[in-house]
């Protein structure tokens, strides 16, 4: 994988997930960190790359994560003949908000390449598999594998409680709205203060949990638009949480938040229904998977207008939050823990290496 493996976005997540779940399982793991400039590598970042894959031993599973796979191909292409190569895609990059088109088809071209050497691809979401039919990998090769979510004893969340209230709070009392997501453009951070900015007249209060240093430019225009709305006394930014900080605001939130423009799986969404809190999101991606009917209400990416209009209703109602709490909690009985994820990715790499000897 590029990058420091302990950054705190989903899919680096995802994967130390997975190798501690290995770990317990009695698998021999070990993660080579490749540059950071993956999928856009430097001359230098790919000899390293190309001298890490030389090195490796041929009777392994090697689990390239999809941020590396764009750039790799090359590399893949004379490795392949060797080593078992099992490709890990979140999502396609050249869907990434923001990517010029000349990027997004270069990208795309980088990934059919690198994807084609793949003797099994591992995702993260039937979306995922079906958005990769336009990479014309062999369905046989696919392999959806979900995140699990933490099923460890919770306090109920302020959400949950809600449901034993026979009264509605007081009308001063400010609705906590939670959005969990490093602050990228593919994110919507800005068409989520565009919905607030229309519901200026209704108590909420708006905390966002996630990197604010990834991505400094569009965190910069962020903060430059929550001045030219007037929102600084209603919005907060934390950054990167750990794990007891983040459990806290879930706890506290009455409706979690995400204006994502894709996800190939969406696991703060996850998270939330886990915890039964309420979801205000998108149709992008696969989040309608990820995301119970009962638990969320979900309008267009992009569409500020229809977001300001679900968000209000809920603000106003908080019978209707008290419901979409209880099927949350309803549907989290449902969502793969991290062992039985874990148990799946294992069950994927069935068959991938060759015995020694054969060709």
């Amino acid at each position: 994988m590029p990058g420091d493996p302990s950054t705190s976005t989903g899919g680096y997540i995802y994967d130390g997930q997975i190798l501690a779940g290995l770990a317990e399982l009695g698998w021999r793991t070990r993660v080579h960190s490749l540059d950071a400039s993956f999928p856009r590598p430097t001359p230098a970042a790919l000899r390293d790359a190309r001298a890490q894959l030389a090195a490796l031993r041929g009777d392994s599973a090697i689990v390239i994560d999809g941020l590396a796979l764009a750039g790799l191909e090359r590399v893949l292409e004379t490795e392949a003949k060797r080593l078992a190569i099992v490709a890990l895609v979140h999502h396609p990059l050249a869907l990434e908000t923001g990517v010029a088109a000349a990027e997004a088809q270069r990208l795309e071209a980088a990934e059919r390449d690198a994807l084609a050497f793949a003797r099994r691809v591992i995702v993260t979401s039937q979306w995922t598999a079906r958005a990769l039919g336009r990479y014309d990998v062999p369905i046989e090769r696919i392999r959806v594998v979900e995140p699990g979510v933490d099923r460890r004893p919770r306090r109920k969340s302020r959400a949950a409680r809600v449901v034993t209230r026979t009264l509605a709070p007081p009308a001063a009392e400010a609705v906590r709205l939670l959005c969990v997501a490093t602050i990228t453009p593919r994110k919507g951070h800005t068409v989520l203060l565009e919905a607030l900015a229309e519901l200026r007249d209704r108590p909420w209060q708006l905390t966002c949990a996630g990197s604010i240093t990834r991505d400094a430019a569009t965190f910069a225009a962020l903060e430059h638009q929550v001045e030219r709305l007037a929102l600084r006394a209603r919005v907060r930014f934390l950054g990167d949480l750990d794990a007891d900080a983040l459990e806290r605001e879930y706890e506290s939130a009455d409706l979690f938040v995400l204006a994502s423009y894709l996800e190939g799986y969406g696991m703060a969404l996850a998270e939330a229904v886990a915890r039964g809190v309420p979801v205000v999101s998108t149709t992008a991606g696969a989040i309608p998977e990820t995301v119970p009917a009962a638990a969320g209400v979900l309008v267009p990416p992009g569409d500020s207008r229809a977001l300001a209009k679900a968000l209000g209703s809920l603000l106003e109602d908080a019978g209707a939050r008290a419901r979409l709490a209880a099927s949350a909690r309803a549907a989290a009985r449902k969502l793969p823990t991290w062992r039985m994820a874990t148990e799946k990715f294992a069950a994927a790499l069935d068959g991938v290496v060759r015995p020694a000897g054969t060709r």
